[in-house]
């Protein structure tokens, strides 16, 4: 029996770090070892900046180990959308920004063996072939090259797809083992509190000048108002072995659609997807798709991975809130985590260095919040708040549900996760479930 374990995690070892035993001091303190974390540690330390970077539990072991690693700035159908309701300076602005995230990728790979492929990228609609056309027609006013396609060498009934040349997929768990070698980490070591900003673990307290919080969802929850701005979605994937190339990245424009690319001889085969302790099809929906599409394959590898929404399809990367010039965060990639983490370690670092950033002012976190899903993700806290049931999320005390697939339980509010003894998996939740 196959046990859940992406196809990254497969023989790629990862540099162990060691764990904090006392107090330290350091200019910048990066709470939180995922991609982002990473990276703008990565950052940092080209720029010679004292820097320390903390992580919980390992590098790089929850999310980022469970991405579908597409390198692109074509992110579903959102630049139709951000022209329409953000202006054509945003809308260029994201675009720009994460087209330079996937050329600093590019450079850093062309001297890491991580499997880095230059491929097209395509974003279709079952559904409706008018978005298609209003996405196509918005890239190109962008400046980007795209072109509409009404066929995909897929089995799916598309209405239009939109693509995009020279976008790009890697390994990320190689990726992450050949830049974070020689960084100033310390794994196992949990920030339970923080004082302004130095941060109380559990051996000791560090002393920064600043603080940059990438750990998922950001967990200090007395400023920013994160827990209304985010929420989060879960995916699933599978890796089928003798399903044929399909010769690019394709992603369904809808939430729960299905998205496809290889990985060797890999079909990585994503969908399912639904709100955190909502329903969804899970790997159910993926492996009964596969049973009629590709009855020859088999299924080596299948995983799960949560992405935090934000309000408007844009991350938040920035300062914490108005009121905290020295505490900075990265969050609500919309399951575009690979280019979001880059832009963040670009933004950031700047930011931290008193350098001027040209997109940082698109992406502050304190941006208006007076957005349709701002009211949603309301009405789920509130409603779950109220429900006389146990157990509960000791986050902000939501009602949580059970997960028959993955067997935990889940926050329909701001999607923490626990195992079925009550241990916390995903945050924003920082202590186990009572």
């Amino acid at each position: 029996m196959i046990k859940i374990k992406s196809v990254w995690q497969n023989g790629v070892t990862l540099k162990s770090f060691p764990s904090l035993e006392h107090d330290i001091k350091t200019d910048v303190l990066i709470i939180g070892g995922g991609m982002a974390g990473v990276l703008t540690a990565y950052h940092l330390q080209q720029n010679g900046v004292d820097y320390v970077l903390v992580e919980k539990e390992r590098i790089c072991s929850k999310v980022t180990a469970n991405t579908t690693a597409k390198i692109t700035f074509q992110h579903s159908f959102i630049y139709d959308k951000l022209l329409r309701t953000c202006g054509f300076e945003t809308a260029k602005a994201y675009l720009d920004g994460n087209n330079a995230a996937l050329k600093n990728y590019s450079k850093l790979c062309s001297s890491i063996d991580c499997d880095y492929e230059i491929k097209k990228n395509y974003v279709y609609t079952l559904s409706d072939i008018k978005k298609a056309e209003k996405e196509c027609e918005a890239l190109e006013k962008l400046g980007a090259d795209a072109s509409l396609l009404l066929d995909l060498p897929l089995p799916v009934n598309i209405k239009a797809a939109v693509c995009v040349k020279n976008q790009a997929q890697f390994n990320p768990l190689k990726f992450i083992a050949a830049i974070s070698s020689g960084l100033n980490i310390y794994e196992n070591t949990f920030v339970k509190e923080m004082n302004g900003c130095t941060a109380v673990t559990d051996k000791g307290k560090i002393k920064a000048q600043k603080v940059i919080v990438a750990t998922h969802f950001p967990f200090i929850n007395k400023h920013g108002s994160y827990s209304l701005k985010l929420y989060q979605h879960r995916s699933y994937v599978i890796a089928l072995e003798n399903a044929g190339q399909v010769n690019g990245m394709y992603v369904d424009e809808s939430d729960t659609g299905l998205s496809f690319r290889n990985y060797g001889d890999y079909l990585l085969l994503g969908g399912g997807g639904h709100r955190t302790g909502k329903k969804g099809g899970n790997w159910s929906e993926l492996r009964k798709f596969a049973a009629e599409y590709y009855p020859q394959a088999k299924e080596n590898f299948f995983w799960a991975t949560q992405d935090c929404m934000s309000l408007d399809g844009m991350p938040y990367i920035g300062n914490y809130s108005k009121n905290t010039p020295d505490l900075y965060v990265a969050s609500g990639f919309n399951k575009w985590g690979m280019t979001g983490a880059m832009l963040s370690a670009m933004i950031l670092s700047n930011l931290v260095c008193d350098r001027n950033d040209n997109y940082a002012q698109f992406f502050s976190p304190s941006r208006s919040i007076l957005k349709p899903q701002l009211f949603v993700n309301g009405f789920e806290s509130a409603t779950n708040m109220l429900k006389i049931t146990k157990p509960r999320c000791p986050h902000l005390g939501c009602a949580l549900k059970w997960n028959a697939a993955e067997h935990s339980w889940d926050c329909p509010c701001h999607g923490s996760r626990f195992d079925k003894n009550g241990k916390v998996i995903d945050n924003p939740a920082n202590s186990d479930m009572k």
